[in-house]
């Protein structure tokens, strides 16, 4: 889930509506996607980018950034007891760690050459991650590029270095 998704989700002042003339987004709209998708035992997973970047559009907020924070803090406490539909992303070193850094560093002048932040760099790379553990993923964004960008099709382990592991369990959702 992308920070524009998850401030349309909480209504937070400014940032209630999100996407395109063509394919508006409001609070009613991913409010039912979401039903929608637990429905389907989907689980959300709020990258670190998200979760600074929602909080940061709350404090700035004219209005209700109280309110609106324990609504945030409300889902980081889900997500860190796994509750669903919310899951932790517990493997931060991907990102921060040495070698998560020198990849981010390598890849950030591109992104930012193509007006790509550092935050949808990161859930990029978080989607990534989970694609290769062998999940479907869904980037939720209004946002066409990073949309674009959704992994998906057969993983070719060789393609990313890495042997197919002997017991792994395609735990793919099929819709």
């Amino acid at each position: 889930m992308d920070t524009s998704m998850l401030c349309c989700w909480l209504q937070v002042h400014g940032k209630d509506r999100c996407g395109t003339t063509d394919d508006p987004w409001d609070h009613a709209r991913v409010a039912k996607k979401i039903e929608e998708e637990q429905e389907l035992n989907t689980k959300f997973v709020l990258p670190m980018a998200t979760v600074i970047e929602t909080g940061n559009h709350i404090a700035q907020a004219g209005v209700r950034r109280f309110e609106t924070a324990e609504k945030l803090a409300e889902i980081l406490r889900s997500a860190a007891q796994q509750l669903t539909p919310w899951i932790a992303f517990d493997e931060q070193v991907v990102l921060w760690g040495r070698e998560g850094l020198l990849k981010l560093a390598e890849e950030l002048p591109v992104a930012a050459s193509m007006s790509r932040s550092l935050g949808d760099t990161t859930i990029r790379t978080v989607a990534n991650y989970y694609w290769e553990g062998g999940y479907t993923v869904e980037l939720f964004t209004a946002d066409a590029d990073l949309k674009s960008s959704e992994p998906s099709g057969p993983i070719h382990f060789a393609d990313i270095g890495e042997e197919e592991p002997r017991r792994r369990k395609d735990r793919r959702r099929k819709r």
